[in-house]
């Protein structure tokens, strides 16, 4: 393969990982727990955009509690999303063989 071809190889893949990261952004992952009182919205980044509670689930006396469902909803959309990014990079990169991350 001559290297003008592969440049331009590299060139189009770039453009198409650019397009697929902002589509990222565009798209929402919502991690719900405790049967969907506490929801937790990423974007394809993994950036929370929302968090919601459910009035039943907000009890002074167990603020321990709600905080890991918080969390626990938190880190689900952050893993959706963050799969999703994988998924949609090993698409644009999976027949290079590069290393995981390396698409990013």
């Amino acid at each position: 393969m001559n290297i003008q071809k592969m440049m331009k190889q590299v060139q189009q893949m770039q453009s198409q990982m650019q397009k697929a990261q902002a589509d990222l952004g565009t798209k929402h992952f919502e991690g719900s727990v405790a049967g969907g009182k506490v929801v937790a919205v990423a974007n394809g980044h993994g950036d929370i955009q929302a968090v919601r509670l459910d009035r039943e689930v907000v009890d002074p006396a167990e603020v321990q509690m709600l905080q890991d469902l918080v969390l626990s909803a938190v880190q689900q959309a952050q893993k959706l999303a963050k799969d999703s990014q994988a998924a949609e990079m090993g698409k644009l990169t999976g027949g290079l063989g590069l290393p995981p991350g390396m698409g990013f």
